[in-house]
């Protein structure tokens, strides 16, 4: 009877054991991550897009590399030289809603006569894009709370500089672009003098044009009345379709 109690408890033990060995070699199976856990009102189709368009063209989003001359590109979100170190989008591409594109282009149109022109960071940003900057850097101050959503995702936002057209250099500024520093806001004065006047010229066009400044980032401005336009997580080749 021992003999048989002992062989049954050596044969559940290796039951088991195989069980566990088998489940273990398993691929676990993947879920998705909410693309919108915090259940704001998105727009994450391109027909609804359309459909506010159609609703009030000024909700057109407008392809700033066609629509405002000699615009420089430099879209570090389509690369890995940003603060993330990963390439967040797909293509170069920077797309404002039409009020937003039409001020910009006038600005463009002064700069030029002053010999200087604009340098464009970053404009319409997916919403997908912002709930991942949050995870990689969770301060609210550089990076918008993805329980609100940013004015990036709504259009209504761009990241820009100012450029020298003779030489196409950058003007020199406080911090390069997405430096998360006390450097980077309006207000720091521990600058030599020609950053300072350098930032205030992009202060001063921008804001008699339209945009408002955001105190903690120098390149950042939003255009006026962007409450009114959506959210939205559409991609660039969505748009371009």
């Amino acid at each position: 009877m021992k003999n048989l109690k002992k062989y049954l408890l050596n044969t559940i033990t290796a039951l088991i054991l195989a069980l566990v060995l088998l489940t273990g070699c398993k691929e676990r199976p993947t879920t998705e991550k909410d693309p919108n856990p915090y259940g704001l009102e998105i727009i994450a189709n391109t027909n609804d897009y359309l459909e506010t368009v159609e609703a009030d063209s000024s909700n057109l989003l407008v392809n700033l590399e066609t629509y405002i001359p000699n615009i420089v590109m430099d879209i570090r979100y389509a690369t890995d030289n940003n603060f993330t170190g990963t390439t967040i989008y797909t293509a170069p591409k920077a797309w404002l809603r039409k009020e937003a594109a039409d001020s910009l282009l006038k600005i463009q149109n002064i700069l030029n006569e002053q010999g200087l022109g604009i340098k464009v960071f970053d404009a319409y940003r997916p919403y997908a894009a912002t709930l991942y900057f949050y995870e990689v850097y969770k301060d609210t101050t550089f990076v918008a709370a993805p329980w609100e959503g940013s004015i990036h995702n709504r259009g209504g936002a761009i990241d820009l500089t100012l450029v020298n057209l003779e030489t196409g250099q950058e003007l020199e500024m406080p911090t390069s672009f997405d430096e998360f520093s006390e450097k980077a806001a309006h207000s720091y004065s521990d600058l030599p003098e020609n950053v300072i006047a350098n930032r205030e010229k992009l202060l001063q066009i921008m804001t008699n044009n339209g945009f408002t400044m955001y105190e903690n980032e120098w390149w950042h401005y939003n255009i006026k009345g962007r409450d009114k336009y959506a959210l939205l997580d559409i991609s660039f080749e969505e748009l371009e379709n």
